[in-house]
């Protein structure tokens, strides 16, 4: 009987989410419909009980990229300190100028707050489509409930996308956003090849981070907004994550068992280490946990900028970097296809555990699975 309830439950969960997508009108459009109870299908479990940091104790680190060809070695430690300690950093000083920032952010409140009929025939839960709105990604259960937020997706393979694919209220914004990533994607990849101890070059020619997936996510206010996350415990399966904020504030990473805030700070990007930067540099910088609160009277957006490998390597296995392999450093992890990571990532409940323990090798002195890359 209990067995019979419980799967009766969960389709009616599923029927519920069901219902949801197909009014193809987001989070947005359960606010705009007056929506006074959190739906169950976005209530999220009590996912930890860690406490938030105390005031000004922890703050995620602040690299400053002005006068880089005169302080390049304290940057690139600087990055490195942050990479195996945090696994994230804000970034000032960094090379996009102002205007861009201002226009991406209106930009995103422009294109989430069009008319529903405007958006509507972009909704999908198709990944592989190039443009697409949506709420909900990937597995949704009871395990994964839905994010309080709304997003937009645009896939950059090899940093090219047809632009007649962009909405026009935002298109220009868009690319003008993309070309200034790019440029400071590919400073970071050098940085970021230096603070591992390798060549200028070497991330570059791994062509890691050759594709971005740009998403434009939009934050809503929330009736209750203790009972559910603008997005719940999670890292990212990608190799490096580039992320623009607003002023309202929400976004955490966990660092030492405490929630720390990403204090806004005007006109910075936030860069975190995605769970396949942690496979290559075999545990040295570390895929940091992270999350946003819902709130209750304001509306917050930002863009988040995933990178993934070129289309030429996206079905590359990617392994520790073998110049960071030695005796007293033997492989972590087996190989890695990152569409397979993906695939699999997509089913881990939002439970804080890692999708990486899966692809984890026993360390018994058994390296024959061991291939690095």
């Amino acid at each position: 009987m209990a067995e019979i309830m419980v799967a009766e439950a969960h389709q009616a969960w599923c029927k519920e989410m069901e219902a949801f997508e197909e009014t193809k009108a987001g989070i947005k459009g359960l606010v705009d419909s007056g929506v006074s109870k959190v739906p169950r299908i976005f209530v999220h479990p009590d996912q930890d009980k860690l406490p938030k940091a105390p005031s000004d104790s922890l703050q995620v680190p602040v690299i400053d990229l002005e006068g880089i060809d005169v302080r390049r070695a304290e940057i690139v430690g600087l990055i490195r300190g942050a990479c195996e300690t945090w696994g994230c950093f804000q970034l000032i000083n960094h090379g996009m100028e102002g205007g861009i920032i201002d226009a991406t952010l209106e930009a995103i409140r422009k294109l989430h707050e069009q008319p529903n009929e405007a958006k509507a025939g972009l909704f999908s839960d198709d990944s592989s489509q190039q443009v697409r709105f949506y709420t909900t990604n990937g597995l949704v259960d009871e395990s994964r409930p839905g994010p309080w937020r709304d997003a937009m997706a645009c896939a950059f393979l090899d940093d090219k996308l047809d632009s007649e694919k962009i909405p026009a209220v935002c298109r220009k914004e868009m690319e003008d956003y993309v070309k200034s990533i790019i440029k400071i994607r590919d400073n970071l990849s050098e940085l970021l090849s230096e603070a591992l101890g390798l060549s200028r070059d070497y991330l570059g020619s791994l062509e890691c981070m050759k594709s971005e997936y740009m998403t434009w996510l939009y934050y809503p206010p929330c009736p209750e907004p203790h009972l559910t996350f603008g997005a719940g415990q999670h890292s990212d399966p990608t190799f490096l994550t580039i992320i623009l904020q607003d002023t309202i504030g929400g976004l955490q990473f966990l660092h030492q068992d405490h929630w720390v805030d990403a204090v806004p700070i005007p006109g910075a990007l936030i860069a975190h280490v995605g769970d396949l930067m942690q496979v290559i540099s075999n545990d040295k910088f570390k895929s940091v946990e992270h999350r946003v609160l819902a709130r209750a009277d304001e509306t917050r957006v930002s863009a988040a900028c995933f990178l993934y490998p070129s289309a030429q390597n996206i079905q590359k296995p990617f392994g520790p970097i073998k110049e960071l392999i030695s005796d007293t450093n033997p492989c972590i992890y087996k190989e890695v296809f990152p569409l397979e990571y993906a695939t699999f990532y997509q089913t881990k409940p939002l439970d804080g555990s890692s999708a990486l323990s899966h692809y984890k090798l026993e360390l018994n002195g058994n390296q024959e699975n061991a291939q690095p890359a």
